[in-house]
């Protein structure tokens, strides 16, 4: 979105907007008291494991439509144990050719009620990127609309205050 923009709401120039948020753990390992963390789940920045659960980090864009770009959110999702080391075994290679997977939203998007536990389909990139998260096509949510329609800087504005204030 470049360095600032004039927002349509406040009418202020806002400077170096944040246009992703990301998630360190899914929120079922994220409650888990950080003393007990570390035993009871095994993760690193972009796997992770918890009792027989399966999680692999993952981008959700929304696409801007009032400027170049996306809101980018780093979400994990919950995937079944083949899709789990398919993922591992394609880890360091390009994953582009491989068919979308079935998988769940594992965090709440604070923009997006009800966003925990949609269903996703994973698209596997090369291996600079994470894998891409993309809704349904049948999904009607608010977060599935604006996937596919994009956000414009009124609602981009209005995601900005939301997790600004968590």
């Amino acid at each position: 979105m470049g360095d600032s923009f004039t927002c349509s709401i406040c009418g202020q120039e806002h400077g170096g907007l944040v246009t992703d948020w990301a998630y360190k753990l899914p929120d079922d390992v994220w409650a888990i008291p950080e003393a007990e963390r570390a035993e009871k789940a095994r993760f690193n920045n972009d796997l992770c494991q918890f009792d027989d659960r399966s999680f692999i980090r993952c981008v959700l864009d929304v696409p801007f439509t009032e400027a170049p770009g996306n809101f980018g959110w780093g979400a994990w999702a919950e995937v079944d144990w083949p899709t789990f080391e398919r993922y591992m075994e394609l880890y360091d290679e390009d994953g582009t050719t491989e068919p979308p997977r079935s998988g769940k939203l594992a965090n709440h998007l604070p923009a997006y009620e009800g966003s925990l536990g949609t269903p996703v389909s994973i698209h596997f990139r090369d291996p600079s990127k994470r894998p891409a998260l993309f809704l349904k096509p049948e999904d009607r949510s608010k977060l599935a609309l604006d996937q596919r329609a994009g956000i414009g800087n009124a609602r981009y504005h209005e995601i900005l205050g939301i997790i600004e204030g968590k």
